[in-house]
């Protein structure tokens, strides 16, 4: 069955459905077999608090949602088990042919789960939806330097590109901003409903969802007519069930009920099942970060406020920067498996800094409460600031509580602030974020994709996913500038000027940077292939037994 928005293109296609989809798999160049036969082990039980906010990758840019487009959607490029390193998934070839023009040529003959043809005319349509569209809770943003896109015949696609050697362009088609959609299936002008997405059998990825339980209970199944990269998958059939209590995913882990639990479990429940032998902790490289967002408009003395001032919203921010106690946050709540964070790009990454350590606090990383209290003084603010404060433990897990309960703790300490603490449901917290509700709130980040770029463009360029009304047309020139700079110590230099000039401004502060940590059964195996740099957990990987 096919959604609303089917037009006549396919018609031939969609008669043919699996069977012809079957037939294809002897020329598949992703490395083994995928027919069912390959898919082995009983089936799989994955546990996860990690909300969805919609399928549909022009309307989310969240981790819930992108760990089931990564299982069900296909990729122009992706990354094997391993790397962060991307080639061509569904793509025979994927090259710059001018400095501005990227042609990916896919594969022949490949094919939804519907029985649709997929050509590079899904592809157009799913790059130019996301521009159209441009949802405030979508990924548009990474295609910021996306000019146009053109499908030259069925299998060739040519991006021109505003500015030329664009040395993150590759790896933006891996990202959220990437997922290929099957036009017959989708709406070209808005986002399209989860239940028209199922219903439609709109997947070409590892996996088909075989039922959608929203944030209930997912079913995947093994697709037959998969072509990319990563080869058939281990396991044929995988179940996922969503917690709204992080505290009965540990327990159902712990006792056998579920195979694997992937986000979020407490560092104190991490720590709890590292001496348990009933289950695996397996850790994976990180390049998770926590922070806190300002809304440059509804801050105190932000900029459609009563009381609107740059000078004083800024020493508000400041002021925040000086006070908050990282290393007693990583310490207390997330014993070890966070540590402190003092710029936007995590340690270990080419251009990291530590921009804020100098500019705040006591110049070495701890809190300074006089030298904040001077800074507003000299702004002219009245102490204390009431600030009201947002977070969310459902999507980032239950020590989110204990965070910023000591985060209004430190501040209210400190003389300076009055903290109002309020916490609210995901996918609530999702809208009400980009709708100016919240003057300050929690966010975290799980990256896109391995290279400083994504902690800088998606933030703070023109048009960026925060929404929070921050805008420096120096800052996004620089962020372009250095995208397309193939000299590796300039590029480097670019990327620690933004993050020196985003340190001034101030539009988040910086707190965290933590690993990935997933818990299974004994008998699971395969979880670290897919823990790696690449920050996909990709259910293909796992096997039981």
């Amino acid at each position: 069955m096919t959604s609303a928005f089917t037009t006549g293109k396919r018609a031939l296609a969609a008669t043919a459905g699996f069977a012809v989809a079957a037939l294809v798999l002897s020329g598949c160049a992703s490395g083994g077999s995928t027919t069912p036969d390959a898919a082995g082990g009983g089936p799989l039980l994955i546990g996860t608090t990690d909300k969805v906010t919609t399928l549909d990758p022009a309307g989310s840019y969240d981790s819930g949602s992108f760990s089931v487009q990564t299982q069900v959607f296909p990729f122009l490029m992706n990354s094997a088990y391993g790397t962060a390193d991307v080639e061509p998934d569904i793509a025979v070839s994927a090259e710059f042919t001018s400095p501005t023009e990227y042609t990916v040529v896919l594969k022949p003959d490949l094919k939804w789960a519907n029985g649709n043809a997929l050509t590079a005319s899904d592809v157009k349509f799913s790059f130019d939806r996301q521009l159209v569209i441009a949802a405030d809770t979508g990924p548009s943003s990474l295609l910021y330097n996306l000019d146009s896109t053109a499908s030259v015949d069925d299998t060739t696609v040519v991006f021109t590109l505003k500015a030329g050697n664009d040395q993150i362009f590759p790896q933006i088609l891996s990202s959220p901003a990437g997922v290929i959609v099957d036009e017959d299936s989708f709406s070209a002008t808005e986002v399209t409903s989860d239940d028209d997405i199922v219903a439609a059998e709109a997947f070409a990825g590892q996996y088909v969802l075989t039922s959608y339980g929203f944030n209930n209970l997912l079913s995947y199944k093994a697709y037959e007519g998969y072509q990319g990269l990563l080869g058939a998958p281990k396991t044929d059939v995988i179940n996922v069930k969503y917690y709204t209590d992080a505290s009965n995913l540990k327990l159902d882990v712990q006792e056998g009920n579920i195979d694997v639990a992937w986000r979020s479990l407490s560092a104190t429940d991490i720590d709890d099942l590292r001496g348990n032998d009933a289950v695996k902790v397996v850790d994976g490289p990180g390049g998770e970060i926590r922070y806190i967002t300002f809304n440059f408009n509804t801050q105190p003395f932000g900029t459609t406020t009563a009381e609107a001032d740059p000078a004083k919203a800024l020493a508000v921010r400041t002021a925040v920067a000086d006070v908050v106690d990282r290393a007693e946050l990583a310490d207390q709540v997330y014993k070890g498996t966070y540590t402190p964070l003092y710029s936007y790009v995590p340690a270990g990454m080419t251009g990291a800094t530590e921009s804020l350590k100098g500019l705040y606090g006591d110049g070495e990383g701890g809190p300074d409460v006089e030298k904040a209290a001077a800074d507003l003084a000299a702004a002219g603010v009245t102490t204390p600031i009431a600030l009201n404060l947002q977070y969310n433990a459902d999507h980032y897990g239950p020590g989110s509580s204990d965070e910023y309960a000591l985060i209004k703790d430190q501040l209210d300490a400190s003389g300076l602030f009055t903290v109002s603490l309020q916490s609210t449901e995901w996918v609530q917290y999702s809208k009400d974020r980009v709708a100016d509700v919240y003057p300050a709130y929690q966010l975290g980040w799980f990256p896109d994709y391995s290279d400083a770029d994504n902690y800088l463009a998606p933030f703070f360029a023109e048009g960026n996913f925060l929404k929070n009304h921050y805008d420096d047309a120096d800052v996004t020139a620089l962020i372009q500038k250095q995208a397309v700079t193939n000299d590796p110590s300039e590029r480097t230099a670019l990327i620690e000027e933004i993050q020196d000039k985003v340190a001034a401004a101030l539009s988040t502060v910086p707190l965290l940077q933590g690993a990935q940590v997933a818990i299974t059964g004994t008998d699971v195996t395969g979880t670290q292939d897919t823990l790696d740099a690449s920050f996909k957990f990709r259910y293909g990987a796992l096997a039981k037994g």
